[in-house]
């Protein structure tokens, strides 16, 4: 009979390397029952920490993070666009540390990860007052609601708040509660992938021909330079996300480097390297050519079933939006987030960041801007000025609905190119709200309709696209412009100077919109010809084996 022995799972070592702030010394105190000392909290310290780390991330970055991004402009290897969209990048978290414009418009489904040790008392639900400090900070802020209620199997309504959050709590030894705040917007959700494999994976040819197929597909909708995490392995499909989307927000750096016979989860540090070093060969880059597709790789090998081999793949993308959390005997405390990321931004001129930028004429005639477009390669760096209409999931959906029933195509989506978004909510004060692109695929299925009925001509949004896209623009005489995703700060302050309902504003921020732009950044990523940027990128490499 074999001798019990017991391990982790995810045996994480000692936490050395965070900084962290205190928040209050109230809210907490300690009780002796027996010999034993334990930790009484305060519901509203819950609150409290949900609350102020929900603002922080909207706002804040890590200071390692926006190190990367610096490194980006010192790095010779970088190419043009790279460096460009690292600076947009970092731009954007100067213009978001003021605390009025978040980082990013999707500011994200709340998630809240608790280890409560067994010597913490809290008498109460704590998963309510953790929901409630999420309602206090999307109450507060110029934050958007993002979560949808349904109502039926096809029908939803927006809660108006935000709610409900995600809240995962669980029991650990010891006598302090800590935790993980996280903001997780639809682009990066949505990247998160599960294959089931089998053993014939784990060999290092099979492996890199697997990474080097499915990486590619992550493709740019989720707004690199990406944080990925690939995680081989695991007790089941849904605990192998779960950790994925742990190693995404470098929760699990501390995991041991080697594996043991009994079982817990180790970081493959050789593999780190490979699979990075895989990535910067794609030429996706940071979005739009170049090396900088990732940051950084963590790969987190964990024990399988022996008939079972599940990959899970996730990203923590160029918001990256996560903070740590303790309450302890001696107070509240959270991770310190980086208040003046104007230090990693150096001094730079336009003409350090790319060569010839072509400046579009939004306000003339749709076919004099096709005609320009037209003109002009794919890759090739806009700039854009005029009016723009804002159109994303509901609103194509009602316009669907329209064209099926005989009406015609709105005239503003004939006249004006569409620009897929949703604005956070408006400062006082401000024009807009922080108002970057959301995904561009969601609205591939309406394209070709649209575009046979003379709408959807011009289309701006982020991330790559399906072939039916460039078929139909080739078809139609369309063009498909990629926008920087991420910078939607630095977008709604220097480049939107007003923005009105158009249509469908019961919809709230998936309504119709109007906006008058200047100097909006683009890229040609679809042309008229059938040339797309993204196709040839999407095709692995040989291994030549």
């Amino acid at each position: 009979m074999a001798d019990f022995a017991y391990t982790e799972l995810l045996p994480k070592g000692p936490d050395t390397g965070t900084e962290y702030r205190l928040l209050t010394t109230d809210y907490v105190s300690t009780v002796t029952l027996g010999n034993r000392r334990f930790l009484e909290v305060d519901p509203e310290g819950l609150r409290l920490i949900t609350r102020e780390a929900m603002r922080d991330i909207a706002h804040l970055l890590r200071p390692g993070h926006l190190a990367q991004l610096a490194a980006i402009l010192d790095d010779p290897e970088a190419s043009t666009n790279d460096r460009f969209v690292a600076t947009e990048l970092l731009r954007n978290a100067n213009i978001a540390a003021g605390g009025v414009l978040p980082g990013c418009q999707d500011t994200g489904t709340a998630v809240v990860v608790g280890h409560k040790g067994e010597r913490v008392l809290t008498d109460a639900d704590d998963e309510r007052a953790i929901a409630h400090g999420v309602f206090d900070t999307y109450q507060t802020s110029n934050l958007r609601y993002s979560q949808l209620a349904p109502l039926t199997m096809f029908e939803e309504r927006n809660t108006g708040n935000n709610l409900p959050a995600q809240i995962e709590l669980y029991a650990t030894p010891g006598d302090e509660y800590s935790f993980l705040f996280m903001a997780k917007g639809g682009g990066s959700a949505n990247k998160s992938y599960l294959f089931q494999e089998t053993k014939a994976l784990l060999n290092p040819d099979s492996l890199t021909r697997f990474m080097d197929e499915k990486l590619r597909t992550l493709g740019t909708a989720a707004c690199p330079p990406y944080h990925l995490a690939v995680v081989i392995g695991g007790t089941s499909a849904e605990y192998t996300l779960r950790v994925a989307k742990y190693a995404s927000a470098r929760y699990l750096d501390t995991l041991p480097t080697e594996g043991s016979e009994t079982g817990h989860a180790f970081r493959d540090l050789e593999w780190e390297n490979r699979i990075l070093e895989l990535t910067r060969g794609f030429g996706i880059g940071a979005q739009f050519g170049g090396k900088y597709f990732c940051h950084d790789v963590r790969v987190v090998r964990l024990p399988r079933h022996g008939a079972s081999c599940p990959v899970g793949v996730a990203v923590s993308c160029s918001a990256d939006r996560q903070a740590l959390g303790r309450i302890t005997s001696e107070g509240v405390f959270l991770e310190r987030m980086e208040t003046d990321p104007a230090r990693f931004l150096p001094e730079t001129t336009p003409e350090d960041l790319s060569g010839e930028v072509v400046r579009i004429d939004l306000n003339q005639p749709m076919s004099d801007i096709r005609a320009e477009l037209s003109r002009h390669p794919v890759t090739t760096r806009l700039s854009l000025t005029g009016t723009l209409v804002v159109a994303r999931d509901l609103a194509h959906a009602r316009i669907k609905q329209r064209l099926d029933a005989g009406e015609p195509m709105p005239q503003y989506l004939r006249d004006h190119p569409v620009y897929y978004a949703g604005p956070a909510k408006t400062p006082k004060g401000y024009a807009s709200g922080s108002f970057g692109p959301t995904t561009a695929g969601r609205m591939d299925p309406y394209v070709e309709q649209f575009q046979a009925a003379g709408g959807s001509l011009v289309m701006l949004a982020k991330g790559n696209r399906s072939r039916s896209i460039t078929e139909s623009c080739a078809r139609h005489g369309g063009f498909y412009l990629g926008s920087i995703g991420g910078p939607a700060a630095r977008l709604a302050q220097d480049s939107i100077r007003s923005v009105e309902v158009l249509e469908y504003a019961e919809l709230g921020m998936e309504a119709v919109f109007r906006i008058e732009v200047e100097d909006f950044p683009a890229f040609m990523v679809t042309d008229d010809k059938g040339n797309d940027f993204f196709t040839e990128l999407a095709t692995p490499v040989s291994l030549g084996r």
